[in-house]
């Protein structure tokens, strides 16, 4: 039976418990080309989550936001605005929109740029819970939490040491 092992990496325990500050953060300032290539991204990315199976959300979601595997690597600051568009733009969305939807779409608005950066989805333990989101050119979380460092990547198929097909 074949399958992938990941080597899931030590953990300090916390008993489930992480700090989270009680008020929203300031929204960061996104250029306005960002928040108009996201808004049509948004769709779309709502448009394949409500499409289809719901067993087959997960796969649909990872085929759209590894679309621009191909692409050059995006910048830094080209990562941080796709982010921040994609969950600018969500807001206008009365649906669940969680980690797995946002780093898509900040994925597919990296594409429209003709960019591309780094999806993942990993898992922490204590209590086990599982993220998604984008990586940086230095493989670091794009506007993510500091906890975000707790999560062991199990699933990244669009990475940066990946070789372009000739």
């Amino acid at each position: 039976m074949g399958g992938t092992v990941v080597d899931v990496s030590d953990t300090v325990l916390t008993w489930g418990t992480v700090e989270q500050s009680a008020a929203p953060p300031e929204p960061a300032p996104v250029p306005l080309l960002w928040k108009a290539l996201a808004v049509p991204v948004v769709l779309a990315t709502a448009a394949v989550w409500a499409a289809g199976r719901r067993r087959n959300r997960f796969a649909r979601l990872v085929r759209l936001a590894c679309s621009g595997r191909d692409l050059p690597p995006a910048t830094l600051v080209q990562a941080r605005y796709a982010v921040r568009a994609a969950r600018w733009a969500a807001q206008l969305l009365p649906m669940r929109w969680a980690c797995l939807e946002d780093s898509t779409a900040a994925a597919l608005v990296l594409t429209v740029a003709r960019r591309r950066a780094e999806w993942r989805h990993g898992v922490a333990l204590d209590p086990v819970r599982l993220h998604a989101w984008i990586a940086g050119p230095d493989g670091a979380p794009v506007e993510e939490p500091a906890d975000t460092a707790l999560y062991t990547t199990t699933y990244t198929p669009d990475g940066p040491t990946r070789k372009a097909q000739p």
